[in-house]
């Protein structure tokens, strides 16, 4: 009897200390896997908004002269829709069309009628062209989702060059033109 409670004490003991080897043993390393996510390269949005610009001019030429006021409406702001449409009917014999002052003191909060080119089109002060080409568009400043483009475009038949200043905006994840400071041409 004194032997099987000598050899049950040594069973005992013993898977106690299995139990001990067992933890101690060394568990194998857990593998981790680091995922890599593939990054874009940031897109430059000032060098979309840029080519946004020069297509959607490009775009606006080329179009339908029927389309013309549905293509700009497409492409500028509500505002400044507004504001160009009283702009080119300043003093006109039509109806709703403003008189200078008026037109001033409506826009002037938000716009600078002085650059609105009273009395012009959209974009060039000339009323026929052939072909208008975009031959510079230069970003001349950046602020917060806001870019100032100086352009430049060309009618090569007629030779007519208009320089304009473009102010570009995104909103709802799309460009649109917020502002043209446009002088009007004097004549000779």
């Amino acid at each position: 009897m004194k032997r099987t409670i000598i050899a049950s004490l040594f069973l005992i003991i013993g898977c106690k200390e299995e139990k001990k080897e067992a933890l101690a043993a060394p568990q194998e390393p857990e593998v981790k896997e680091n995922i890599v996510q593939e990054t874009k390269p940031q897109v430059n949005e000032a060098e979309e908004a840029k080519r946004w610009l020069e297509k959607s001019i490009g775009d606006y030429f080329a179009s339908d002269l029927d389309n013309l006021d549905k293509n700009m409406q497409k492409m500028t702001t509500g505002d400044y829709y507004d504001y160009k449409e009283d702009a080119m009917n300043v003093d006109m014999d039509v109806d709703g069309s403003l008189t200078e002052k008026e037109f001033n003191d409506k826009w002037k909060g938000k716009f600078d009628p002085k650059k609105a080119g009273m009395g012009i089109g959209f974009l060039i002060a000339g009323q026929d062209w052939s072909k208008i080409e975009v031959t510079k568009c230069q970003l001349i400043s950046e602020n917060a989702g806001s870019y100032l483009f100086d352009v430049v475009l060309t009618d090569k038949q007629p030779k007519e060059i208009y320089p304009i200043k473009v102010k570009v905006i995104k909103e709802n994840s799309s460009f649109l033109i917020a502002d043209v400071l446009q002088d009007v041409p004097e004549l000779n």
